[in-house]
């Protein structure tokens, strides 16, 4: 999981490199935490939140697998 939401991030920035994904997992959930450059902030999350929502959306589908919730925080 953490590894795609890395890879969809790393092709949408500016600035790759600047790219961190941290995973945490709890009970039954797992939190994704996304931070990029503040300037590639807005190409994350879209007009409107809909990349943000794109991104939650695509990580969700691939955790359905596993039966557990999934959470993509953005920073």
């Amino acid at each position: 999981m953490k590894e795609l939401v890395k890879l969809i991030a790393m092709s949408l920035v500016d600035h790759p490199e600047e790219v961190v994904v941290n995973e945490t997992e709890k009970e039954d959930t797992i939190v994704l935490e996304l931070k990029v450059a503040t300037d590639d902030m807005g190409k994350v999350i879209g007009k409107q939140g809909r990349i943000a929502k794109a991104i939650r959306t695509v990580v969700k589908a691939a955790a359905s697998k596993e039966e557990k919730k999934v959470v993509v925080d953005i920073q």
